[in-house]
């Protein structure tokens, strides 16, 4: 299944956010900053990406079910597999 670009800009957005964040992360590591500040950043950037996958997965799943066919069981089974893998 291939999704439209055009569809994901926010999704490519909280990409794009998330890895500014890990960059600071790994400053933040360098700089040999607080445990605790380190993890609670680290937690941000694992937060955005999952939330990232997810709505990837909510797009093709649209997709699927907008395209006319419907959404037949193999496609089903590929979606659910998607969205188990995020969990």
């Amino acid at each position: 299944m291939e999704l439209n670009p055009a569809d994901l800009g926010p999704v490519i957005n909280r990409i794009k956010r998330a890895q500014g964040q890990l960059a600071g992360v790994l400053r933040m590591l360098e700089e040999g900053r607080d445990c605790e500040d380190v993890v609670t950043q680290l937690a941000a950037v694992s937060r955005a990406l999952d939330r990232a996958g997810f709505a990837i997965v909510a797009t093709g799943l649209r997709e699927c079910l907008t395209s006319g066919d419907g959404i037949d069981s193999v496609d089903a089974k590929k979606m659910e597999k998607l969205f188990l893998s995020l969990a």
